[in-house]
């Protein structure tokens, strides 16, 4: 199927950007990788006036340092996040949920920001942000603020992200030799998780003295099991440890119910999930 008809504007900085999509109002749609709004485009799902591509914004790219912090443009790719040094020491989790996104083709064009922006409750990445306590950082005409991510996902496909705002970074506190897993449960490779858990733990002395714990499709946002936390916290990470603490991991959440299960059935793959991603990230 064909898109309806739109203008298209391909700025330079994020300044230009920010002017654009004010001045086009709120039919205007921010094209970012393109892996998700494309396809919606597609089929005729979406029928903006003006699509504003990031393409050519150089500044948006990229991982850097600062301080105890990570910062990772938003238009970075997922080939270039899974791969970054940066992001492998100092927040595994982070790499080791972006290796699964999708297929190489996505993850070469598909980007951070646009897969956070997108909050589709069943994509791997807000989970792991929530879990590891990003910041976003947002631009529109009024400047820029700072947005926690407990904050940033609303609803299904919702966002906090006023019209005329961009998400121009996200901030990640390091984890530096945290140990994590993410582990997803999907009915074909390559599409979208029906359940996925993100761990990272910190491993002091023989005992776990920090824990995060995101669900991926649990709710229509995000989801921290928090109750799987605090059963870990101050506990020698053995097997009997990490099993009973996985129990608790449907606890505060609601999943929907569709045709790849129903809620019990996700709550007890979030159970199985997160006692299998506990264990792989303590053994290795």
């Amino acid at each position: 199927m064909i898109p309806s008809a739109f203008d298209y504007a391909r700025p330079s900085t994020v300044e230009e950007a920010v002017r654009t999509l004010a001045e086009a109002g709120e039919d205007a749609k921010v094209l970012a990788g393109g892996q998700s709004l494309l396809p919606v485009l597609r089929m005729r799902l979406a029928a903006p006036t003006m699509i504003v591509d990031l393409g050519r914004v150089p500044e948006l790219r990229g991982v850097r340092e600062d301080g105890d912090n990570l910062v990772i443009g938003a238009m970075t790719t997922h080939y270039d996040v899974a791969r970054d040094h940066l992001v492998q020491d100092h927040a595994s989790l982070i790499a080791r949920a972006t290796e699964t996104v999708a297929d190489p083709q996505v993850r070469h064009r598909g980007t951070f920001g646009g897969s956070l922006a997108h909050a589709d409750p069943a994509g791997d990445l807000p989970a792991v942000a929530l879990a590891l306590g990003a910041v976003m950082v947002v631009e529109g005409p009024s400047g820029r603020r700072e947005i926690p991510a407990a904050d940033f996902f609303v609803d299904y496909f919702t966002t906090s992200l006023a019209p005329d705002e961009l998400l121009v970074a996200v901030v990640i506190p390091k984890h530096t030799g945290w140990l994590s897993h993410y582990e997803k449960f999907n009915r074909v490779a390559q599409a979208w998780s029906i359940v996925a858990v993100g761990v990272s733990l910190q491993v002091s002395g023989g005992t776990i003295a920090g824990a995060r714990v995101g669900l991926t499709n649990m709710a229509s946002v995000p989801v921290r099991a928090v109750a799987v936390e605090h059963a870990l916290i101050g506990q020698s990470p053995g097997a009997d440890v990490l099993r009973a603490a996985a129990e608790h991991a449907a606890e505060g959440t609601s999943p929907g119910t569709d045709g790849n299960g129903d809620a019990e059935y996700r709550s007890q793959l979030a159970r199985v999930l997160t006692g299998r991603a506990l264990a792989i990230a303590v053994g290795g």
